[in-house]
């Protein structure tokens, strides 16, 4: 019997570089992806990233479809039968979500349920089924919390955009499956990703684009923003070790499930100001050749007020990570903006 292992999200950012890494590491590994390659960024990149993987032939299924299609998923998990899934899919973006709140439902909630339902009915018949959900939360979901860093003992009840809230709700819904079902369920709440070939609406590249035009950039809470930025490879590399341990199944003393259910962060664990990352993106760019060594940076900057749903820190406790897969997140801003700036000269100039 093949090993397959169900990728959503698979033309994304974070969903494309972890079907890479794990099909480099185990040849014996089939990975099936699934992916409704959405238009809410440029499809393109979404394209670029699946030609990268069309070199693993066929140990690479591309399925394009939404996970929000009940019958698609039920067809997937029948005939394939993953051992391990990673739920990557998911409509991104705070701001989107105060405009395009139907995404959120379709692709989050109803998106997340179908997958959850189809792990659910992989023991059907004595079937081994799923030995693990992994799935996507996010650093949104700590809201505007005054203690930092965030930790996952922190109380998340308070969120500020309907896409924080989805995410959410995603745990919500992974801890009751784990604990009726016994399904071994991971949720990892992601802070900041970037890198290369990374999403459009994300700040490092919306930036770049601006600049490019000679338009100028919107820099939120008059510069007065942290962020923990978390290069891509630390995030992949966090993703598969987390795969590769589920929570055990325990049996508790009502002689139902302790749910075998985790929830991790996986961040930088060292906040940037927002004003000192443009400073080092404007150094790369130019190192790069993105943009002139006499780029005039001040006529294109402009510090306006906190957007509605955002937050003015995210800031990532990962001890538990540490202590459950020793395994902290290490890549250096500028050397990640770098790799960025270096992409971006290559795939647009």
């Amino acid at each position: 019997m093949m090993k397959y292992i169900l990728i959503t999200g698979a033309a994304g950012f974070i969903g494309s570089n972890l079907v890479k890494r794990v099909l480099n590491d185990d040849p014996e590994v089939h990975v099936v992806g699934i992916d409704n390659l959405s238009d809410y960024y440029d499809v393109s990149i979404k394209q670029y990233r699946l030609n990268e993987l069309s070199k693993f032939g066929e140990r690479f299924v591309f399925i394009k479809g939404s996970i929000a299609d009940k019958s698609l998923i039920e067809e997937v998990f029948t005939k394939y039968k993953p051992e391990i899934v990673v739920n990557l899919a998911a409509q991104a973006g705070v701001r989107y979500s105060i405009t395009n709140p139907d995404a959120y439902i379709e692709a989050n909630i109803l998106g997340f349920y179908n997958i959850l339902e189809a792990c659910r009915h992989s023991y059907d018949n004595g079937a081994s089924g799923v030995k693990h959900l992994v799935y996507a939360s996010s650093s949104s979901v700590y809201g505007t919390n005054k203690k930092v860093p965030y930790s996952v003992e922190d109380k998340v009840d308070n969120p500020v955009s309907l896409y924080a809230a989805t995410k959410k709700s995603n745990e919500l819904m992974a801890h009751a499956y784990s604990k009726l079902y016994n399904i071994p369920s991971t949720g990892l709440r992601f802070f900041t990703v970037y890198g290369p070939a990374g999403r459009p609406d994300m700040a490092y590249f919306g930036f770049t684009n601006k600049l490019i035009k000679g338009e100028k950039i919107q820099i939120f809470n008059y510069g007065n923003c942290k962020r923990d930025f978390t290069y891509v490879d630390d995030i992949v590399e966090g993703v598969t070790r987390v795969m590769a341990k589920a929570p055990e199944r325990v049996t508790g003393e009502d002689g139902l499930p302790i749910p075998p259910y985790k929830v991790y962060n996986i961040g930088n664990n060292q906040p940037e100001n927002l004003l000192d990352f443009v400073q080092i993106l404007q150094e790369e760019l130019i190192r790069a050749g993105v943009l002139p060594a006499d780029y005039d940076f001040e006529a294109h900057k402009e510090l306006v007020p906190m957007q509605a749903g955002d937050v003015p820190v995210t800031y990532a406790d990962t001890s538990a990570l540490e202590r459950d897969f020793g395994f902290k997140p290490a890549t250096p801003l500028r050397e990640g903006l770098r790799r960025f700036a270096e992409w971006y000269k290559g795939f647009y100039c």
